[in-house]
């Protein structure tokens, strides 16, 4: 029999709104099993069981009332220590922030909420949310439940451990240069990090952000099945007047089958095991009736110098004081690496990368009206031993080089979804969808088919 921590969120949903399952026995079953594993793993770094519980009295209260709580309704959801939960410290893995607590909910928790999810607890990041891996000073190390030797990606690392591990069946992740999408990959999941805008944005514990993450920043979910992404997506991009930047979702029903298959984007190395997950993923969408090209495509390269350039002059204006303050040595190493690859960012540096932006999306917005699905690498690497990027400036231009693709996607503003394929080597692999600004749609009915085509996720039992 299935246990309730196993279930999917949409079958979580539908039990819970015909009341099979009440919210409280849901909320039970999560917390008993976060209670179980997290110790092992370290992915949920605050727990409050009680307002948990509260929450899912609440949500039954209204059922019985006749009620319909939401899309979410009862589904156990993990949100990221970076953005803000009321009553709860925004820390974003620092020691500098560990008593900021925030007065209201950002606009994504507001919306899991009226979505009637129901918050299990906050994930862990790594200070800054800076890297592929996480650990920090204040929250420790997270470890991958699916093998502890290897990562469970970064920014969103808690996130992904927590889902794969049966913690929760949705978890809130951010990404600004693949935080959503490698934290999937490495954790066996899928996880779409939306268009900038599809989901509002505003921490008020702290002044707004500079340009580099208001164009490339934002939120996404991570989950165990596709259905459960979209559902997830679906409650989380409700409109929110806070965000200035906010985009209402369109209803679109079209969905063009044309895939381009891009192997090795921009002559970057892919290892053997990676290009037999994207042939895979290729073979199982032509079986479901999508055209698939092998070609080549707009510059990934010039995409990723354009995210450095945005994101290091975020932080070399913004936060390089407390990079210093906070003093952690792993984060101060990767800071220092990425701003020798972007350079001094000055003023004109700024204006020169915000200009070329605007031409190389409007040359990825052309290619996307051809192919509105491109199919390439999460990483050209299967997922990276914990630390890696730390043990020597070599070892961290690996993983940089490795990470092309998740660096570039932010740059060109649009959408991209890692779906799950299997394992290789004993480590998860997965390839990554890209599609055409606000079509998630085309990349989560592309993603059904490959899922469809392969074997069920399933939950990790962390040793």
């Amino acid at each position: 029999m299935t246990a309730i921590w196993e279930m999917t969120a949409g079958l979580i949903a539908a039990e819970v709104r015909a009341r099979r399952l009440s919210a409280v026995e849901v909320t039970q079953a999560h917390l008993a099993r976060l209670e179980a594993v997290n110790p092992t793993i370290n992915a949920v770094v605050e727990e409050f069981p009680e307002e948990a519980m509260e929450a899912a009295r609440q949500l039954d209260a209204a059922l019985g009332r006749g009620e319909d709580p939401g899309p979410l309704c009862g589904v156990p959801v993990t949100i990221k220590v970076n953005v803000d939960q009321k009553g709860h410290a925004t820390t974003n893995g620092l020691r500098l922030l560990k008593d900021h607590v925030a007065t209201e909910d950002s606009p994504v928790v507001a919306n899991i909420r009226k979505a009637g999810g129901i918050i299990v607890g906050r994930t862990n990041t790594p200070a800054f949310s800076l890297r592929w891996f996480t650990k920090n000073d204040l929250h420790g190390q997270t470890l991958n439940p699916r093998n502890r030797l290897i990562t469970p990606g970064g920014s969103s690392g808690g996130t992904a451990a927590a889902v794969a591990a049966g913690i929760c069946a949705v978890g809130h992740g951010t990404d600004i240069a693949g935080s959503i999408r490698y934290p999937a990959y490495a954790c066996g999941l899928h996880g779409l990090r939306p268009t900038p805008g599809r989901v509002p944005a505003w921490n008020s514990s702290a002044p707004d952000r500079f340009i580099g993450a208001q164009l490339m920043a934002v939120s996404g979910p991570l989950a165990r099945s596709i259905g459960d992404v979209e559902l997830a997506f679906a409650a989380m991009s409700a409109p929110d007047a806070r965000d200035p930047w906010y985009v209402p979702q369109p209803a679109l029903t079209d969905v063009p089958r044309r895939v381009a298959l891009m192997l090795a984007p921009d002559g970057m190395p892919v290892s053997d095991d990676v290009v037999a997950a994207l042939q895979d993923a290729a073979a199982r969408l032509r079986a479901a009736g999508w055209t698939v090209d092998e070609v080549d495509g707009p510059p990934m390269r010039t995409a990723a110098a354009i995210n450095a350039c945005l994101w290091m002059a975020e932080v070399q204006f913004g936060a390089a004081d407390m990079v210093a303050r906070e003093a952690e040595a792993d984060a101060q190493f990767v800071f220092a690496r990425m701003s020798e690859d972007a350079g001094d960012v000055g003023f004109g540096t700024l204006m020169q990368a915000l200009q070329a932006r605007a031409g190389l999306m409007r040359e990825w917005q052309r290619f996307l009206g051809d192919y509105p699905v491109v199919l390439c690498p999460v990483s050209g690497e299967l997922p990276f031993d914990q630390q890696l990027d730390v043990q020597s400036e070599a070892a961290f231009a690996r993983v940089f080089e490795a990470q092309l693709t998740q660096r570039a996607l932010p740059a060109i503003g649009m959408p991209g979804l890692t779906v799950a394929t299997g394992q290789a080597k004993g480590r998860p692999v997965g390839v990554q969808l890209i599609g055409p600004r606000f079509r998630e749609d085309i990349l989560l009915a592309a993603g059904r088919d490959i899922e469809a085509a392969g074997s069920p996720i399933i939950i990790a039992e962390p040793v």
